[in-house]
């Protein structure tokens, strides 16, 4: 699904339009108003990003200058309010985020697609590493969250989401890991022949052009028809 074609399409201008729903403020205030309500954790929070985003906001008329401040001998800064433009962006803006899922592209599974580049021993070390590096992360957040147990449901949620995402990406990786050291993933023989002699199985060829082509795909029930009961490729 596609998202809604937005006037200024950064994360950080929509936690610009929900921090102002709050009050108006100017862009140093809106920065630590943000911080202060761990919103740098889930949105890419930094000063020259966020100048930039509000001046593309105002030029939009999703904001604008409500009056100039003075403190002491600081710069000018320009306080900003919210209009009914930007109101309107916002509500719409968060509907469509909450109600509607669309594609996204994270990182690791752009590795996963890519992971065959690699013999299978030494993404098995790798998987292990990340194993490790979620279980460390995992309970440094569970920390913080019980920590911060005082505050509503309502300011915590996106840190629930994000352990609930970590948990699940653990599981289904300690499961991987299984498979690739007991020996059950599929084709991992063919796979491991491929990177210790550098000829890349033609099984696995009919098999992507299979997919590309929608025809019945060969070993579909998890064995390689190359492979012999023992384990062996056949000859």
């Amino acid at each position: 699904m596609v998202g809604k074609r937005r006037r200024v399409s950064n994360p950080l201008a929509l936690a610009v339009l929900g921090t102002l729903r709050q009050a108006p403020m100017h862009p140093y205030e809106m920065a630590a108003t943000m911080r202060s309500q761990g919103k740098e954790h889930s949105i890419k929070l930094n000063y020259g990003s966020l100048y930039t985003v509000v001046d593309n906001l105002a030029k939009h008329g999703l904001i604008e200058a409500k009056e100039a401040s003075r403190e002491g001998r600081r710069p000018e800064r320009t306080v900003y309010r919210l209009t009914d433009a930007g109101q309107a962006e916002l509500e719409d803006w968060l509907s469509e985020l909450l109600g509607t899922p669309v594609k996204e592209y994270p990182q690791f599974e752009a590795a996963l697609a890519l992971m065959s580049v690699l013999g299978p021993d030494r993404v098995l070390g790798l998987l292990r590493d990340r194993v490790s590096a979620l279980e460390s992360a995992l309970c440094d957040e569970r920390a913080e969250m019980g920590a911060l147990s005082g505050l509503p449901r309502l300011f915590l949620i996106e840190g629930e989401y994000h352990m609930a995402i970590e948990e699940a990406e653990l599981t289904w990786v300690r499961g991987l890991v299984r498979e690739l050291e007991d020996g059950s993933f599929p084709f991992a023989a063919e796979w491991a022949h491929w990177h210790e002699t550098g000829e890349f199985p033609p099984e696995l060829v009919a098999m992507a052009v299979a997919a590309r082509d929608g025809t019945d795909l060969p070993g579909s029930d998890g064995n390689s028809p190359a492979s012999s009961p023992d384990g062996e490729r056949g000859r």
